[in-house]
């Protein structure tokens, strides 16, 4: 159940019977072959399914995200990091002040992690405020699909290549992942990287990914019940 699927009344309708709240944070930057919103429609999909389980609302999800080091790949679309940690901090003090206490944060996206330290700070000053936040690709659910299948995560490859992230054809094979020197900036990045894919298996099995999918779901579930 979506925000745009719904009026305000619905809304403070539901605040009646339940203060929680799904908020994804995601990103508008390369991924290979694969969308552009990737960070977005991963979190998203899960949000939604979560969502047909529970009836928990899920908010707009805010489709940009801090990825400064691919700003040399067209369609990049970035977020100072200090514009990002106030908006995040914005939307969940808007959600507070309607009513919602709950929060469960959906994060797609590794260069918006420094949010969740404003969110500590932001909760201290909202009493009653309980906030959960998931990074799906880091879940330890998810590392034990991917080791038993032995496969590695990494950015851009089988692991974010599901059928609603693809738009175009999935090269064959696998990359060699790249010796990466440190920090670099982002027309370093574009020369190292290549097409994008941080290496591994461009794509796995169907059933591989369904697993993924599925350990991640049961993550958000049980967190949705805020114990």
């Amino acid at each position: 159940m979506r925000f745009e699927d719904l009026n305000w009344t619905d809304v403070e309708s539901y605040l009646q019977s339940d203060d929680r709240l799904m908020l994804v944070l995601g990103a508008c930057e390369q991924h290979a072959s694969l969308s552009l919103l990737s960070d977005v429609h991963i979190p998203l999909a899960l949000a939604d399914a979560a969502s047909q389980q529970t009836g928990v609302l899920v908010a707009p999800p805010l489709n940009f995200g801090s990825s400064p080091y691919f700003l040399a790949y067209p369609g990049t679309l970035s977020l100072r990091i200090s514009t990002l940690l106030d908006v995040v901090e914005d939307l969940v003090r808007s959600a507070y002040g309607h009513g919602f206490r709950r929060i469960l944060v959906l994060n797609g996206h590794g260069g918006n992690d420094g949010a969740r330290a404003r969110l500590y700070e932001t909760a201290n000053s909202l009493p009653d405020l309980h906030i959960a936040w998931y990074a799906w690709w880091v879940s330890h659910s998810v590392e034990a699909v991917a080791v038993k299948h032995g496969l590695k995560p990494s950015h851009a490859s089988w692991l974010e290549n599901f059928s609603f992230t693809r738009v175009g054809d999935t090269p064959e094979g696998s990359k060699q992942a790249p010796r990466v020197p440190g920090l670099m900036n982002a027309h370093q990045a574009r020369q190292v990287y290549g097409d994008g894919s941080f290496g591994g298996p461009y794509r796995a099995a169907q059933a591989v990914m369904d697993e993924v999918f599925q350990a991640a779901l049961d993550d958000v579930l049980q967190l949705l019940k805020f114990e």
